[in-house]
């Protein structure tokens, strides 16, 4: 899907103080950033921050940063939040592939991946978020105990991404073809605009959890 460019977003966003326009000066310094110690977590393709921001709410002791890669869809997340701000969200315009210029190595304890991408195409299999390129991405800059959360409707996707865990040498702690009809796995969820949508229509929703250090 194309997304319709919106005149004067990338000005908008360079001028709003919810967004860090230059985050690969964070690096290691994301602390500072917030000015506390909290632990930081991040979502990739976070759209337009329903997800991210309903969970800022709900757990103020942990700080959140969101990435998105177009600049009209971060601009409607900075729109929310100039509503309601948020003392522990940032946002970042970047591509996903940059993150280990943004983050150093330990400094992220937790990962959310909603609704990716799917990259239909074999040749374009490295671009998914959940392909093993990506999960060696994550590693460089999660804690040891760090955690990658990944929700999809889409069966394939869902499936590659099972595999790819495993081919990256990770585990799975959690993992459901049908979340809102998995009693532990449902605990605490917070869905997105895409998954009421998804689930409205009757499409199962996937969700796996994967960490580095196996599950006891």
């Amino acid at each position: 899907m194309r997304l319709r460019n919106i005149p004067g977003s990338r000005e908008a966003i360079a001028a709003n103080r919810w967004c860090i326009t230059e985050p690969e000066r964070m690096k290691g310094e994301w602390q500072a950033v917030f000015g506390n110690r909290n632990p930081i977590h991040i979502e990739i393709g976070m759209g337009k921050g329903r997800f991210l921001m309903s969970l800022a709410k709900a757990n103020p002791q942990i700080n959140y940063v969101g990435i998105e890669k177009y600049s009209s869809v971060l601009l409607r997340a900075l729109q929310k939040m100039e509503e309601e701000p948020l003392e522990n969200v940032r946002l970042i315009r970047m591509d996903a592939e940059d993150i280990g210029l943004v983050f150093a190595e330990g400094e992220v304890g937790r990962i959310y991946l909603n609704f990716s991408d799917p990259w239909p195409k074999d040749r374009h299999a490295k671009r998914r978020l959940t392909s093993r390129q990506f999960f060696a991405r994550y590693a460089s800059i999660l804690q040891e105990d760090g955690v990658v959360e990944f929700k999809t409707d889409n069966v394939a996707l869902f499936g590659f991404s099972l595999d790819e865990v495993l081919e990256a040498g990770w585990h799975l702690s959690g993992c459901t073809w049908d979340l809102h009809h998995d009693e532990a796995m449902k605990e605490g969820n917070v869905m997105t605009e895409y998954e009421e949508r998804f689930s409205a229509m009757g499409n199962p929703i996937h969700k796996l959890v994967a960490c580095r250090i196996p599950p006891r």
